[in-house]
């Protein structure tokens, strides 16, 4: 069928290319003026008022762990150690007996005492069951004394490589674990329930809602027990024939025989569903101090934690040899140095630049800055992080590294390409939010703001790259496209942030969207 879709305007990174959008077959025909696409016998949808842009991509999002969100525990706005027992506590009189209690986006930034809890802390709000609360970047856990004893951390029990097990003056395990020691506490959340299949439904739906066509998907990194390689592939495998939008998976594998074994999965299960690459981890966060830095951070006299090693270089070939792609986590500048070491071997082995992707680029100087330029890899950057880090960022990294902070403007201008994301659930899955912070920075190094259409090219067109999509909109592409409220091409920052999405169409059709349902829990 042919279809015609009317709007004031239809707006792309690249500026205004018409007032409508004739479909066919679910792929884009035209882009053009009314006037000259429409025809007798053409199906047309017209909503004036309005404007239609491109649909927003999110090419970094965990969404398993968003969907388990969505129904559980969430201590972001918790104030001090209080009211996170409080919130503990009634968290798990909701749940059976003996069912572990797993609560995330702990910011310790935003609690009174401006620290992490400890077992003592979780202890006094829940004792008779196993505690773990991740701490909202994802890098840091914190246990309480029955799940330290559960998974067998003990006195004796050896930091593993690339991660830390706090401990007290004794020697005693304070329950805090940092980097690739969060996965030991798996056995205490053994008897976690699994994540439902309407669950992650509802999730995808609900993302549609707010303008999202298409997903990075990282798969694979939780800890919980369906958010574990394997359980989250089978999941992804049975929903495949009903997604509402489009999921690019890259897993977290750590052996080529398991990412092999990952693509052979996901490889056919759906049309909306495939297998893109690998995801691979080279620090942690900037909040958790673990992210790994040349210079020890200004507040804590610590480099962070360097988590690439050899097994890292051997699944990115893989996945390069199976025709993937390879995302590397990667947020202090000793980090950014370290995949651009790997990226360059890489290349020199054959590797194309445009299938390599450097995750959040957080901190960059401007000599690996050029350097990132001429090798012509792609960074995936979270211009949400301004918002969540805003009060603290600076303080972390000290004054002379504070330029080196999120350098958008500087990253485009040196030929960089880069794609926009929110690394959900670290940040709200709200592409017009991360739209508006690229352009006003919060604050923070303002001149390195873009325009709106660098911002919106940020969401579409660039992380459409990163997702190995064609460009957005043109002909034959698919006719993925949103209709919203607001022209961000005429738009303020504030009027960005604040715009509503009426319509979301993927693959040529309206998504139906559930607006009463949650897409977000602080």
């Amino acid at each position: 069928m042919r279809k015609l879709v009317t709007a004031d305007a239809v707006v792309t990174g690249d500026g205004v290319i018409g007032d409508s959008i004739l479909m066919v077959g679910g792929k884009v025909a035209a882009v053009g003026r009314r006037s000259d696409l429409s025809r007798p016998g053409i199906v047309e949808e017209a909503y004036p008022g309005t404007t239609i842009i491109p649909g927003m991509r999110d090419a970094h999002f965990h969404l398993v762990p968003y969907a388990a969100l969505l129904g559980g525990c969430s201590l972001k706005a918790a104030a001090d150690m209080d009211d996170l027992r409080r919130r503990l506590t009634a968290y798990a009189t909701s749940l059976p007996d003996h069912e572990p209690v797993v609560a995330t986006r702990l910011d310790d930034e935003n609690l009174r005492e401006r620290r992490l809890p400890n077992r003592k802390d979780l202890d006094a709000a829940v004792s008779d069951r196993p505690v773990v609360v991740y701490r909202y970047c994802g890098h840091i856990a914190v246990a309480n004394t029955m799940a330290l004893g559960t998974s067998g951390i003990t006195v004796d029990t050896r930091d593993p490589d690339g991660g830390t097990i706090d401990k007290d003056p004794d020697g005693r395990p304070t329950g805090i674990l940092r980097e690739t020691a969060v996965r030991l506490v798996s056995a205490a959340l053994a008897r976690a329930p699994q994540l439902g299949e309407e669950a992650l439904l509802v999730a995808l739906r609900g993302l549609a809602g707010l303008g999202i066509t298409s997903i990075g998907a990282m798969i694979g990194y939780g800890e919980r027990p369906f958010e574990q390689l394997e359980s989250e592939l089978a999941l992804w495998k049975r929903v495949a024939s009903r997604l509402p939008i489009k999921v690019h998976g890259f897993v977290v594998a750590d052996t080529p025989s398991r990412l092999e074994e990952s693509a052979r999965m996901l490889t056919g299960a759906g049309t909306r569903l495939r297998w893109l690459g690998v995801k691979r981890f080279a620090d942690g966060s900037l909040g958790g101090h673990t992210a790994a830095m040349k210079a020890p951070f200004a507040d804590v006299e610590t480099t962070g934690t360097y988590r690439l090693t050899r097994s890292d270089k051997e699944v990115a070939r893989k996945s390069i040899e199976l025709g993937g792609m390879v995302a590397i986590h990667a947020i202090g500048d000793r980090a950014v140095d370290g995949v651009l070491d790997v990226f360059e071997q890489l290349i020199a082995g054959g590797a194309k630049p445009a299938d390599l992707r450097m995750e959040h680029v957080s901190v960059i100087d401007p000599s690996l800055l050029e350097r990132f330029a001429s090798l012509g890899v792609s960074a995936v950057v979270q211009p949400a992080f301004l918002a969540s880090e805003a009060e603290w960022v600076e303080n972390r990294v000290g004054p002379n590294r504070t330029t080196w902070l999120y350098p958008f403007r500087s990253m485009l201008e040196s030929g960089v390409p880069i794609a926009g994301s929110s690394d959900c659930p670290i940040e709200p899955p709200q592409p017009l939010w991360g739209m508006a912070a690229a352009m006003d920075r919060l604050g923070i190094n303002p001149e390195q703001q873009l325009t709106a259409m660098q911002a919106l090219a940020l969401f579409t067109s660039g992380a459409a790259r990163a997702l190995r999509e064609p460009k957005p909109l043109s002909e034959r592409s698919a006719a993925d496209f949103v209709v919203l409220d607001t022209d961000p091409s005429m738009a303020t920052a504030e009027e960005v942030r604040h715009a509503q999405v009426l319509v979301t169409y993927v693959d040529g059709d309206a998504v139906e969207v559930d607006r009463s349902l949650p897409v977000w829990v602080d």
